[in-house]
């Protein structure tokens, strides 16, 4: 397991599945917490820090907690002890863990956000080889000297 992993893992298992538990829609991680708790666990936090500060904040810690980051104290560069992370869970009815704790696994051919992301995407996607397509299309019709302009 990667450290960015075991420290996810660390992160829901004291902070987020507990608050979830005890129906607290918003809750925080500080980043020095979050050491000390995989210190104790046996992992080295020496010169570490930035790691445990991004890897609360990815987009897979996010989506697989079904959190939001409301907002992120600390200094400016982010990468401190000091730097607390707010998140708010973003629906009561998409819990973070199953019944018995364990990791809920987003089924992405079955989740509806995950099958409208890859419409999207398929479609901007064609969208934009039909824009490309049409702007050459004009530029070689100016360059053959037709003219030919749509308004």
């Amino acid at each position: 397991m990667q450290l960015a992993d075991e420290i996810r893992s660390i992160a829901r298992t004291a902070f987020v599945i507990p608050a979830h538990r005890s129906s607290r829609m918003e809750f925080s991680i500080a980043v020095r917490e979050l050491m000390n708790k995989a210190e104790a666990s046996g992992i080295s936090t020496v010169q570490r820090t930035p790691a445990f500060c991004t890897s609360i904040q990815t987009r897979e810690f996010l989506q697989e907690n079904a959190l939001e980051i409301l907002r992120v104290d600390g200094p400016a560069s982010k990468r401190s002890t000091t730097v607390v992370v707010h998140y708010r869970f973003r629906g009561a009815a998409d819990p973070p863990a199953s019944s018995d704790g364990s990791a809920r696994v987003i089924d992405r051919d079955h989740d509806p956000l995950m099958r409208l992301q890859g419409v999207l995407k398929g479609a901007m996607r064609e969208g934009a080889a039909a824009f490309l397509h049409e702007l050459r299309r004009d530029k070689e019709n100016e360059q053959a000297g037709e003219g030919k302009r749509v308004a």
